[in-house]
């Protein structure tokens, strides 16, 4: 078991950093070789580690390149270089909780951003919860041998749920910012 979820970790780690796989694939694995529990918590240590050496590779490597080009477009210098730690944290946590933005992209991008390497691994590995647990239950009912129906019905409400939230606070934050126009 212990090497198991060694070779997973680096194996996503791997994923994260050099091969830009999606996200979601991460958690369809963990749950398949993991179960549900187990398979959580694997994906986020994992995840979470390898979506922090893509910060730190980001932050030190393509900072001073990206940066500006980025700061060129005022949608994106307004919400990924504002000062107001709010913003940051509301950003974070809708990008990471709606699983349909890029994975690998956010890893890299928030790094050319200001925000503290462990202010961002924290609340990657908090945020990423939800969105992580609805995948690897659904991927767990896929090799369950029985209740495979209720591991489907989990995910699902699981996915509502984050999903429901996510454009809620997405819809709460762009009503914000055009407020304040």
């Amino acid at each position: 078991m212990y090497l198991h979820f060694f070779l997973y970790t680096v194996v996503t780690i791997v994923g994260c950093v050099i091969l830009a796989l999606p996200g979601v694939t991460f958690a369809l694995f963990a749950g398949m070789l993991f179960g549900p529990w187990i398979g959580i918590l694997a994906c986020l240590f994992a995840t979470t580690a390898g979506a922090s050496l893509a910060f730190l590779v980001s932050r030190f490597f393509l900072k001073d390149a990206v940066k500006p080009m980025l700061e060129k477009n005022q949608l994106l210098k307004k919400l990924l270089f504002t000062q107001d730690d709010k913003s940051t944290m509301l950003i974070l946590m809708i990008t990471r909780m709606i699983p349909i933005f890029p994975y690998n992209l956010q890893n890299f991008a928030y790094g050319v951003t200001d925000i503290g390497f462990w202010r961002y691994t924290v609340f990657t590995f908090i945020f990423m919860f939800p969105g992580v647990s609805f995948f690897t239950i659904g991927a767990a009912g896929i090799t369950a041998e029985g209740n495979r129906q209720t591991y489907f019905l989990i995910a699902g409400i699981l996915a509502i749920l984050v999903t429901v939230a996510g454009l809620y606070l997405k819809k709460r934050f762009l009503k914000e910012e055009k407020e304040d126009e």
